[in-house]
C-alpha cells in the first residue's frame, strides 16, 4: 500500500480540490477563448494535449520552478518550434521523436524554461502529420503559443483567489536596516554555500528552487529545537501587565510612556481594549496629532502559540515585541526580545547547573 502513499510533500485535500478547481476553470476557459480568437478552423485544434499537463502543474503545485510563467510559455512554444524543425528533416517517426524531445530538453534549459509538457508538445509537433505541417512554424505560436498565454493569464488570475502565491516569489532575505549584512536569522546555522554541498552531495535535480528549500529549512531548525527543548507558549513567557494607550492619545503621551518606562514598543488599543497598532520611538516622529495617526501594523500571535515561532519575527532587525491577542483580537500581553532571549538561555543554564 506504500505506493499508492501521497508523494507530494505538504500536498493537502484542499491542495487537491483546490488543484481540480483550477484545471476545470483554467483548461475549460482557454478552450472557450481561443475558439473566440480563433473561430471553428476544423484544421486547427482549439486546445492542444501538452495544456492538460501544464494545467496540472500550473494548479497543482504552483510555487515549482516548473510551473512559472515562463516555463508554461517558453517551455511549450520553444518545444513546438524545436518539434517542426525536427519533422521537416527526419521522416522517420521513430527517430524524430527521440530527437525532438531530446533537443527540447536542451532548448528549454539554455533558455531557463524547463517545463515537463514541453517534451509532449515536441512530440506532438514533430508527429503531427500533414495538420501540423499545412501551418509550419505557425503552429508553434497558434495553437500552442496562444494555449500556453491563455492558460497562464488565467492562472495567474485564478491563483489570486487560492491562497497560492502565482507567479512563485521567494521571500528575499534583505538587511532591514539597509547594510550588506544578512538579516540576524540567517548568519547563524547554515547557509547558500552549505546547501549548495548538500545538493552536489546527493547528486540529484529537486523541483524546488535554493530560496524556498532554505526557508523549509530554517523551519524544521525551528521545530526541531522546539521539540528537543521542551520550549513554552507564547502565555508562558509573556508580560501581562501592559504599559498601552488608548488610540485618541496625545502623542507627548505615548512618548512619556516609552521613556519613564524603558520599552520599545506600546500597544495601541479601542476603549474596548481591542489591538489597533503599535507605536515606538520611530512612529512617533510621524506627521500626526493623536497616536491613531502614527500607529504602525501589530504583529501578533496567540497565547498558545509556540513561542519558537517567535523567533523569526524577533530577530528580523524591524520588530522589538510581539503582540499577544486572543480570537477577538483583546490585548493579553505582550513577548519582547528579552522574554524570548531569557527563555532560550534557561537550558543552557539548567545544562550548566
Amino acid at each position: 500500500m506504500r505506493l499508492f502513499a501521497p508523494i507530494l510533500a505538504g500536498a493537502t485535500w484542499r491542495d487537491r480540490l483546490v488543484a481540480c478547481l483550477g484545471a476545470l476553470i483554467g483548461v475549460g476557459a482557454t478552450g472557450l477563448i481561443c475558439s473566440l480568437l480563433l473561430g471553428n478552423d476544423p484544421h486547427l485544434p482549439l486546445l492542444v494535449a501538452p495544456m492538460g499537463a501544464s494545467a496540472l502543474l500550473l494548479f497543482a503545485i504552483p510555487s515549482s520552478p516548473l510551473a512559472q510563467p515562463w516555463s508554461i510559455i517558453g517551455g511549450n512554444t520553444v518545444s513546438a518550434l524545436v518539434g517542426l524543425l525536427v519533422g521537416r528533416y527526419i521522416p522517420e517517426p521513430a527517430v524524430a521523436a527521440g530527437v525532438a524531445v531530446a533537443l527540447a530538453i536542451a532548448g528549454m534549459s539554455l533558455l531557463r524554461c524547463l517545463h515537463p509538457p514541453g517534451g509532449a508538445a515536441a512530440l506532438t509537433a514533430a508527429l503531427g502529420g500533414p495538420i501540423v505541417g499545412a501551418y509550419g512554424l505557425g503552429f508553434a505560436f497558434v495553437p500552442v503559443g496562444l494555449n500556453a498565454v491563455v492558460l497562464t493569464l488565467l492562472g495567474i488570475l485564478f491563483h489570486r483567489f487560492s491562497s497560492h502565491s502565482y507567479p512563485h516569489r521567494s521571500p528575499v532575505a534583505v538587511n532591514p536596516h539597509g547594510t550588506r549584512d544578512l538579516p540576524p536569522g540567517n548568519r547563524v546555522g547554515f547557509n547558500e554555500a552549505d546547501i549548495d554541498a548538500a545538493l552536489d552531495d546527493l547528486g540529484e535535480t529537486f523541483d524546488i528552487d535554493r530560496e524556498d528549500l532554505d526557508r523549509l529549512l530554517r523551519r524544521v531548525e525551528m521545530h526541531a529545537l522546539s521539540r528537543f527543548r521542551g520550549l513554552p507558549r507564547c502565555s508562558d513567557i509573556m508580560s501581562r501587565d501592559i504599559v498601552r494607550i488608548d488610540q485618541h492619545g496625545e502623542i507627548e503621551t505615548a512618548r512619556a510612556l516609552l521613556l519613564e518606562h524603558g520599552i520599545r514598543t506600546l500597544p495601541v488599543v479601542d476603549r474596548h481594549n481591542r489591538l489597533l497598532g503599535t507605536v515606538g520611538l520611530r512612529e512617533l516622529t510621524r506627521a500626526g496629532l493623536r497616536v491613531g495617526d502614527v500607529m504602525a501594523a501589530a504583529y501578533t500571535a496567540r497565547p498558545d502559540a509556540p513561542s519558537v515561532d517567535l523567533i523569526a519575527p524577533l530577530t528580523d532587525g524591524r520588530r522589538h515585541a510581539v503582540v499577544i491577542v486572543d480570537e477577538a483580537e483583546q490585548l493579553l500581553g505582550l513577548v519582547t526580545q528579552s522574554d524570548l532571549l531569557a527563555m532560550l538561555l534557561k537550558p543552557l543554564r539548567q545544562d550548566a547547573a
